[in-house]
């Protein structure tokens, strides 16, 4: 079997099934073909994703729209999308993960796009964290403001500060730069 791999004439299925991380080809953010790592991190059999909405992935149908209206605004700039966000496997259990988006057609970056998505609850593990929680985490993991976190969420910047001053009670940082190394894996 190893050597049959080796030998293939068609090396782009088969760096596609066998990436080191989970990759899955959507048409409007519903997945058409995906890897068997893709399935691994998130608990599935290789036959039960394709056909199905990227919804089923995310803690909740607000964060799979959210996300979503985030990523097309960039992806219409650049036609491509990264972050690092809270995800869910088939069992419910949340995890951080690395997304990564290249839309194949620009004039409407969702219509078809290949994405990549790491798994990275070994170095950062996941506190319980209500759906705003998750929001302003993953937007202080990229380096946003209370400021920016609050334009983005449409919330004031006291509110977005409260909701930091608890991902802090929470994650037991002393100040945001322990937050935001709890929330990025990074060593404190």
């Amino acid at each position: 079997m190893e050597q049959d791999l080796l030998d293939s004439d068609d090396m782009a299925v088969l760096a596609f099934d066998h990436a080191p991380v989970g990759l899955a080809v959507t048409r409007n953010r519903v997945i058409e073909r995906c890897n068997a790592r893709f399935c691994e991190t998130f608990g599935y059999a290789e036959d039960e994703l394709p056909q199905r909405s990227l919804a089923v992935l995310y803690p909740s149908q607000e964060e799979f729209l959210r996300i979503g209206e985030i990523g097309l605004r960039r992806m219409r700039e650049t036609g491509r999308y990264a972050d690092e966000r809270i995800m869910q496997r088939r069992n419910g259990a949340l995890f951080w993960c690395r997304v990564r988006g290249q839309s194949l057609t620009p004039d409407d970056p969702f219509a078809r796009a290949v994405w990549s998505f790491a798994d990275l609850s070994e170095s950062r593990p996941v506190a319980d964290l209500t759906a705003r929680e998750r929001q302003v985490a993953a937007l202080l993991a990229e380096g946003q403001t209370n400021k920016e976190i609050a334009r983005v969420l449409e919330l004031s910047p006291r509110t977005a500060e409260a909701h930091r001053a608890r991902l802090q009670a929470k994650l037991g940082a002393r100040n945001t730069a322990e937050l935001v190394a709890r929330l990025t894996g990074l060593p404190l």
